[in-house]
């Protein structure tokens, strides 16, 4: 008998168009293992998650930049055809934000927990949380916010180079303009140029100290603060890959007890009076030890299944119990437990794990999303690998061969011929075909649809 209850649906709600979202995936199998009828709204074009077993039913998205009104009308239009009540999760900050503007009007129809509307929005602008971390004490990179270009130059040289450049709210940087949302600068000039696209990424730019990743640096707290405030479900962990390497998304995180990171995320949710699911990334300083808080994410990372207890018990499985007031179980952390994003760190996924692993794709009772996540990605390297090694040849002026050639000589010597792969084997060929990338000094090309910030 399932803890959850099953009558009360989930609608799992992401704007943000990426169709390796493993995340969103991670949501689904966890609450569809327990029972419940998991709706999606969200692009779902491409995407691997569309062929998971557990999915009840897709459903269209609002488009990238949707005002509040706009999202309110999906979600309506979703409750309608539900007909009673569901536990509302979104997936990434502007759904969050969203979600948070509009608890009130899409209840009762929408489940959600009972906080300040403007909170999630508040923590997950970069601005206003180094504000947050001065009033709760809790350690923040040293922050500068221009209001030039000569100003932005001028900080880059007082916070000294390399330095983080950060818009403060990466949710309205647009799709196709080549800015990031964390970028690290190596000179003035870089940051001269990146204040003068304030305009067209949508808000502000913020320069930052900048802490050098290293080994054990590198950390992120995944929690449910439940009705009351008590943090409940999740814990401290170690990322030990990135993807891209030093400043992207978890691609080998391990489960790793931290009671001083433990603290910290019960100090800030307590000082906010924060509500429900959230994601926090630190760094380690190597000269003081001190924790640095990076990010704080109102929603479930895209790890977030590394946290699941001895009862099963994860953030996701907590929200829905919480909203629909059942208790949340006692479970044992399992520290030791590894979380391998499969695509970025391929290798790992096949060395053994004594603690336990959760693969981001590839689950034994959900086959199919692994599967078509093995062969859109070995699709989606090889095109990027062509684009690439076109875009050299044709910067030479004298051409042995036409363009395409050598990105189609590598993609045959990677094995990759657009047949469907079983995990085994498209790990051999991804790892091949990441081993040339490398040899040809193209992994920067291999930088995901993903931002560039940590989820």
């Amino acid at each position: 008998m399932s803890l959850l209850d099953i009558r009360i649906p989930a609608v799992l709600l992401r704007i943000d168009r990426n169709p390796f979202h493993h995340g969103t995936l991670g949501a689904v199998r966890s609450l569809g293992r327990a029972g419940v009828e998991v709706h999606v709204v969200a692009d779902s074009t491409g995407s691997p998650v569309r062929r998971s077993r557990f999915v009840r039913q897709l459903h269209p998205p609002p488009p990238p930049g949707a005002s509040p009104d706009d999202i309110a009308a999906v979600l309506r239009h979703v409750a309608a055809r539900l007909a009673r009540p569901a536990v509302l999760i979104p997936l990434d900050d502007a759904s969050a934000i969203a979600a948070g503007r509009l608890r009130e009007e899409l209840a009762p129809a929408y489940l959600l927990p009972e906080q300040p509307g403007t909170l999630p929005e508040r923590v997950a602008d970069k601005a206003e949380l180094a504000e947050v971390c001065a009033a709760a004490g809790v350690p923040h990179p040293v922050t500068l916010v221009p209001d030039s270009a000569d100003e932005a130059a001028a900080a880059a040289w007082r916070l000294g180079l390399p330095l983080v450049a950060k818009w403060s709210r990466p949710w309205l940087v647009p799709a196709g303009s080549g800015l990031r949302s964390t970028t690290l600068v190596r000179s003035a000039r870089e940051a001269r140029e990146l204040f003068l696209r304030t305009a067209e990424a949508g808000s502000t730019l913020l320069l930052q100290a900048f802490l050098p990743p290293g080994p054990d640096r590198d950390w992120f707290f995944h929690g449910y603060a439940d009705r009351t405030g008590t943090l409940r479900a999740g814990g401290p962990g170690r990322k030990h890959l990135a993807w891209p390497r030093g400043a992207g998304l978890t691609a080998v995180g391990q489960w790793t007890p931290n009671p001083q990171l433990s603290a910290l995320a019960a100090r800030i949710t307590g000082e906010l009076g924060y509500r429900g699911i959230f994601d926090l990334d630190f760094r380690r300083c190597g000269s003081t030890g001190r924790y640095h808080l990076l990010d704080f994410n109102p929603r479930p990372g895209a790890q977030f299944r590394l946290f699941a207890d001895s009862t099963g018990l994860d953030v996701v499985r907590a929200l829905h119990l919480d909203m629909t007031h059942r208790p949340l179980p006692d479970g044992v952390p399992l520290a030791g437990r590894e979380f391998v994003v499969e695509n970025y760190a391929p290798l790992t996924a096949l060395r053994p794990a004594p603690g336990g692993r959760e693969l981001a794709w590839w689950a034994a009772d959900d086959r199919a999303p692994g599967l078509a996540m093995w062969a859109l990605w070995c699709r989606h390297a090889a095109g990027r690998l062509t684009q690439r090694l076109a875009s050299r040849v044709v910067g030479r002026r004298h051409r042995a061969s036409p363009a395409p050639e050598p990105a189609r000589r590598l993609v045959h010597q990677a094995g990759l011929r657009g047949r469907p792969l079983s995990p085994p084997e498209a790990t051999t060929d991804l790892t091949r075909l990441t081993h040339l990338a490398h040899f040809t000094h193209l992994t920067d090309d291999f930088r995901d649809d993903e931002k560039a910030s940590s989820c």
